[in-house]
């Protein structure tokens, strides 16, 4: 191992690899999340430990009947790929402690107990399958460790559970070949990167997988920050992680989260969002006790992945970061590579004619996404007018429908004034 570099240096190197590192990365768009575990037996949520106040021998009894199917995550990864997701991330061991693989650093594992198998080598082996890339959860809290308290006041016991914690990860990269992210959660109770260690511990992990990519919750900035449960955009790379029904990461009865649950149009809404303001989408689904797909969100993910079949352009790729360039109008959102504008229509009009304001240039074609198909246009200066549209939406998947603005030149675009009448040289006393 190389020397270690001090936290200005680390910072830079990474930086200087990011663009490279990154690249699919800021391709992909979406993802998906995979909360699974012993909480999954419970069914409320899983954070269930410790909002119900278990006990830790208590608790410990789910891992004797702890029992996923086989091919569970062969199943989750299928569904992945129908629904148009790139990567998939797994909870290889969430805050109860319990690690999915054959772990020779924690003996609570479900290669001792439960199944007896490494779930991880599934969920490994599934991914490639598919054609997925691979994203390791690895918490940093733990409720099942004995030091994981008392390292806020004992500098030995802090000693110990960082060791603990590097090589938890360490096995996860070094046991299953190539792995392309390590997302970690909650840095709890410790307050700093310092008292993680985390400076030198993502370097010696880095030193395993170079092309590594790492978010930023082990209280070192990183490489893509993760706003949670809410899409807003970062300075740097962002994700945001979402529960499919604002609920629980983990599973709850499907039918009472049915009415809570994302259908299609929501789930694109937010996509639009985060491809709009230049980040990605990773939504979770939390899988049952035996590790199937929860039914509310087979049919939802299904019609996204039929949707971006056809409109997949409109996600995909390098997309402006700048909402600034480009912009709908009241019934549609944008997102754009730069020369081309998608209008996503929530609401078609009915009435065979709409405006998109804001355009000082005329595009050089409007067409719809899914097929090609050209739309009747005008440009008067500020507004692309388009003309004879049908009177139902033409995207019979999700009701969502893209029209593509295709600009050479680029797009020169001005935000709608507030005042009309200033666009077409009116002035009032």
């Amino acid at each position: 191992m190389k020397t270690l570099l001090s936290k200005a240096d680390y910072l830079e190197s990474i930086a200087k690899s990011r663009d490279r590192r990154m690249a699919w990365w800021r391709e992909a768009r979406f993802g998906m999340f995979i909360h699974y575990g012993l909480y999954s037996q419970i069914g409320r949520n899983e954070w269930a430990q410790v909002l119900e106040n278990m006990p830790v021998k208590e608790y410990e009894k789910l891992a004797r009947t702890f029992a996923p199917k086989p091919g569970a995550p062969r199943e989750w990864a299928k569904l992945a790929k129908r629904a148009g997701m790139k990567y998939m991330v797994m909870t290889t061991r969430h805050h109860e402690g319990f690690s999915l693989w054959d772990s020779k650093a924690n003996p609570y594992n479900s290669v001792n107990y439960g199944p007896k198998r490494d779930i991880v080598r599934e969920f490994v082996d599934a991914c490639r399958e598919f054609g997925l890339r691979i994203g390791f959860y690895s918490s940093l809290m733990d409720w099942h460790h004995p030091d994981a308290w008392r390292c806020t006041f004992d500098s030995a016991a802090r000693q110990r559970f960082n060791r603990y914690i590097e090589a938890l990860n360490t096995e996860l990269l070094t046991q299953y070949g190539k792995i392309d992210i390590l997302w970690y959660d909650v840095a709890e109770p410790l307050e700093s990167h310092e008292g993680w260690n985390s400076l030198e511990m993502n370097q010696r992990l880095r030193a395993l997988q170079p092309h590594l990519i790492i978010n930023n919750r082990s209280r070192l900035p990183e490489d893509f920050g993760t706003p949670e449960e809410h899409i807003k955009p970062e300075e740097t790379d962002w994700e945001a992680c979402m529960t499919f029904n604002g609920i629980s990461w983990g599973y709850v009865d499907s039918e009472q989260a049915r009415p809570y649950s994302y259908n299609a149009p929501r789930i694109l809404k937010m996509l639009n969002t985060c491809c709009r303001l230049g980040g990605n989408l990773l939504l979770n689904i939390g899988p049952t006790p035996d590790g199937s797909v929860p039914p509310e969100a087979v049919e939802p993910l299904s019609t996204v992945g039929d949707w971006l079949k056809e409109n997949g352009r409109a996600v995909y790729g390098r997309l402006t970061k700048d909402i600034k360039v480009c912009g709908g109008n009241g019934g549609s959102d944008i997102s754009s590579d730069g020369k081309s504008v998608f209008l996503w229509y929530w609401l078609w009009p009915k009435s065979g004619t709409m405006s998109v304001g804001g355009y000082l240039n005329k595009p050089k074609a409007v067409r719809f996404l899914k097929d090609g198909r050209p739309i009747k246009f005008e440009h008067d200066g500020r507004r692309v007018i388009l003309k004879d549209l049908p009177r139902e939406p033409v995207d019979q998947t999700a009701g969502v429908t893209v029209v593509e603005m295709v600009f050479d030149p680029a797009p020169n675009y001005v935000f709608a004034n507030r005042y009309p009448q200033l666009h077409h040289g009116k002035s009032y006393d």
